[in-house]
């Protein structure tokens, strides 16, 4: 249990002297709190037993001693602890006429007993009991996890958890179906948390609610489980009151749990997509070799076929790709016996799959805006048709062509759409340029004082897709001076060179502008 002021007045150590406020003895004590202010209230959470010797309170004043009483009152203090003999010999009429007035348990500190020994007695009550707590947890953790490894499996493991928060629970599938549920008796309350069940399945996870249940007026929490971005199914519990320490502590294994015994049946297709990222990373960041060698036979043809690469957009900065794009794409690559990669890209989503392949067609018919497709606002980028050893060029070809969707108001562009030519017509205007202007002026006015070439170093730098060798050689310098040049335009611009997005966006404005001579 934890400390109450009825605790520490019985605490022979202390020697504490109730002088008012006997009724309210038995409120918990979350903390002492030693404070010589005339208004600690900023100072306080709600719960102290504040500590006082009355050196800067005006004690004598019946009217500011109520007000005191008053705002210790409103800011939750349980309790006032008054220490004798140090500025006062006794606590002082005014404030213990106040404090009978204002229902405050005020409590005498007689002079040998120090303040700290108050604090200390109620954090080793407040230690004690949640060391009592926690061991009451790691037990039930172990009831659980056993209930759950017998032949009841689940239905046991809700047994003992209706056992242990003292009341009933049950398990529902995200259409509000309760499947299990302990004891037999709560079967209809369980029902009538349906409706609120189905709520919280829709909200991305982990999520939980409070509600009510009608006449029975039981407390029911729900608990989302799983760990995916929806939850897998839901853990409801009714009890009479809110839990305690130990209560929690078991509701949280059983939600860890549930949590294993529901993603244990999809533990191998997670790690299949976590493979497929990371290949579809390697392969993008120029490392084909390595991405073969990491895939092996998995991935049948898609590695040895033309493929293309995908990017996907919401509308919106807030808004995420749809995962329904992703699940037609991978459903329509099953069905062909084809093979799909696909990761998070930033706020949207890279995809690599066979060109002219059922996982394609997918994509580009879930984005048409035409009848027969659900668009959702999406805009897409579509590389031309390339071997595994390009997909890092692919990539680009992609985001390029995502860029021109983008600004166009188009669903969809193919790189072919803007690579006949050149791509700098589609930039040439003034709100182009203008961008193109704001991102290279501080690199421009720093190569005007004649300290270093940098935006011709970083043209060159980018047109070699950052290797080092290649474009030190194209600007006839040494890659130690090149490296130097690259570091001070991360440093001018605040933006690192490591980030794609940086990469395209100074490309373009580079493309979007006339070349300059350079100095040799």
């Amino acid at each position: 249990m934890p400390p109450t002021l009825g605790s520490l007045v019985q605490h022979s150590a202390l020697r504490l002297a109730v002088r008012a406020g006997e009724d309210g003895l038995d409120a918990e004590v979350r903390w002492a709190h030693a404070s010589e202010l005339a208004n600690p209230v900023p100072w306080l959470d709600g719960g102290e037993l504040l500590l006082t010797t009355g050196l800067k309170l005006p004690v004598d004043d019946a009217d500011r001693m109520r007000e005191y009483v008053r705002r210790l009152r409103s800011a939750g203090v349980v309790g006032l602890g008054f220490g004798v003999g140090v500025t006062h010999p006794a606590v002082p009429p005014a404030l213990l006429a106040a404090a009978r007035e204002g229902g405050l348990p005020l409590l005498e500190v007689p002079r040998p007993t120090p303040f700290i020994a108050i604090s200390k007695a109620v954090s080793a009550a407040i230690a004690a009991e949640q060391y009592q707590a926690v061991t009451a947890g790691f037990a039930a953790q172990r009831d659980l996890t056993r209930a759950a490894l017998s032949d009841g499996g689940r239905q046991a493991l809700l047994e003992r958890l209706a056992a242990q928060v003292g009341g009933w629970a049950a398990l529902y599938d995200l259409t509000g179906a309760a499947t299990a549920v302990a004891p037999e008796w709560a079967a209809r309350r369980a029902q009538r948390a349906a409706a609120e069940v189905r709520k919280l399945a829709a909200r991305p996870g982990p999520a939980s609610a409070v509600v009510g249940s009608g006449a029975e007026e039981d407390r029911i929490e729900l608990q989302s489980i799983g760990t995916g971005r929806l939850p897998r199914a839901v853990l409801a519990f009714g009890t009479a009151a809110a839990l305690g320490t130990a209560e929690r502590y078991a509701v949280q294994s059983a939600v860890a749990v549930l949590t294993l015994l529901h993603e244990r049946s999809t533990a191998f297709r997670e790690a299949e997509e976590r493979l497929d990222g990371a290949v579809l990373r390697m392969l993008v960041s120029g490392e084909p070799d390595h991405a073969r060698a990491v895939a092996g036979a998995l991935y049948g043809g898609l590695l040895d076929a033309p493929l293309r690469v995908v990017l996907a957009q919401a509308p919106g900065a807030e808004q995420k790709v749809p995962a329904a794009l992703l699940a037609d794409a991978r459903s329509a690559a099953a069905r062909a016996g084809e093979h799909v990669l696909a990761a998070p890209d930033g706020d949207g989503l890279v995809l690599i799959a066979a060109d002219g392949g059922a996982a394609l067609a997918a994509c580009l018919a879930y984005a048409r805006e035409e009848p027969g497709g659900r668009g959702d606002g999406l805009t897409l980028g579509l590389s031309a048709p390339t071997g595994p050893s390009s997909a890092d060029a692919a990539y680009q070809q992609a985001r390029e062509a995502l860029l021109v969707a983008r600004r166009r108001g188009r669903t969809l562009v193919e790189h072919d759409d803007v690579a006949s030519g050149s791509l700098v017509p589609l930039l040439a205007d003034d709100a182009v340029r203008a961008f193109a202007d704001g991102m290279l002026r501080a690199l421009r006015e720093h190569d005007e004082h004649g300290r270093g070439d940098l935006v011709a170093s970083l043209r060159a730098w980018l047109a070699h897709h950052g290797q080092w060798d290649a474009a030190a050689a194209d600007l006839g310098v040494h890659r130690h001076t090149l490296r130097y040049r690259m570091r001070r335009v991360e440093e001018i611009l605040d933006r690192s060179l490591d980030d794609a997005d940086t990469r395209m966006e100074l490309w373009l404005a580079l493309k979007a502008t006339p070349q300059e001579p350079r100095v040799p």
